[in-house]
């Protein structure tokens, strides 16, 4: 339905383009004043094309891909990695949003060095594009004999997912590789070669897919995340290119910047960000994490 609007919006700035050009000339008084009043016409028209277009994107499901991957603690990073993920799919089964796992990375004592999966739905890139970041946890890890507490840590990227129409990848800037499934500690979990590499040659990004064991859907998930990956390497070329070094340094650090903390002792979420905490630390990391997205929503 969107695509149709945009169309129509195209449509109406060509003919107000169009009619302005016989305003340069003011020879024909009587054209002159028709041509005038249509452009006012179609300027109201394209104005309330606009706001439906806008309404018609708020409601349509959005596609994100989010990777988390543990980082310094060792296991226990893959534990809290694992913890983030749960949260997360809790949340996304309340918001009746479609998940699908891309990739995974596990551990074997049930923690994931790396995730990657998407998220489908209304308002999915909204409400989870606030997460990219470094998450930090604190809590006495269950492999800790003496009752210390630890600090780990996890990152979250949040990429937004272009549909089809709109990325396009040459197939010979592609080197894709054929490989066997393994789970934690090694071992094969697919005797034949299912998992997919894919390294887009002109960037050198790789990907991989392992999850499924059919080559030609790990192969869909792997290009969702490389299409994903280049869209975000593109928009962030543009800031620079728009914004110069600051906007280059904002956007390098996001990754990096330590956006919240999960202290379990005190029982306590705080986002550095907006300098707020919540309590109740058990429900949020089942998925009742309403009150941060609309907190920084």
């Amino acid at each position: 339905m969107s695509e149709i609007i945009e169309k129509e919006i195209k449509e109406v700035r060509k003919k107000i383009t169009d009619l302005k050009e016989l305003l340069k000339d003011p020879d024909n008084q009587e054209l002159f004043v028709l041509a005038k009043q249509e452009i006012k016409e179609l300027e109201e028209k394209e104005k309330q094309l606009s706001e439906q277009l806008e309404k018609e994107k708020a409601n349509e499901p959005s596609s994100v891909i989010m990777e988390i991957r543990a980082g310094t603690g060792g296991d226990e990073a893959a534990l809290f990695a694992a913890n983030l993920f749960e949260m997360y799919s809790r949340y996304a089964e309340e918001q009746k949003w479609k998940q699908k796992i891309l990739d995974s990375h596990g551990i074997e004592i049930g923690g994931y060095k790396e995730i990657v999966f998407e998220l489908t739905g209304v308002n999915a890139w909204e409400e989870m594009s606030n997460e990219a970041g470094v998450h930090r946890v604190q809590r006495i890890p269950r492999t800790e004999k003496s009752g210390r507490v630890h600090t780990s840590t996890a990152s979250v990227a949040v990429l937004l997912k272009p549909k089809r129409t709109e990325f396009k990848i040459k197939p010979d800037s592609l080197r894709i590789d054929i490989f066997r499934s393994s789970g934690p500690g090694g071992q094969n979990v697919n005797k034949r070669e299912t998992a997919i590499r894919i390294t887009h040659i002109p960037t050198g990004i790789v990907v991989a897919s392992q999850t499924q064991r059919n080559q030609l859907q790990n192969k869909e998930n792997a290009m969702a995340i490389l299409e994903a990956r280049l869209l975000e390497k593109e928009q962030r070329e543009q800031k620079q290119a728009i914004g110069g070094n600051r906007n280059a340094q904002i956007g390098s650090a996001m990754r990096a910047e330590k956006i919240r903390t999960y202290n379990f002792p005190q029982d306590r979420v705080t986002d550095h960000r907006i300098k707020k905490s919540w309590h109740d630390i058990e429900k949020i990391m089942s998925g009742k994490m309403h009150k941060i997205v609309k907190a920084l929503l």
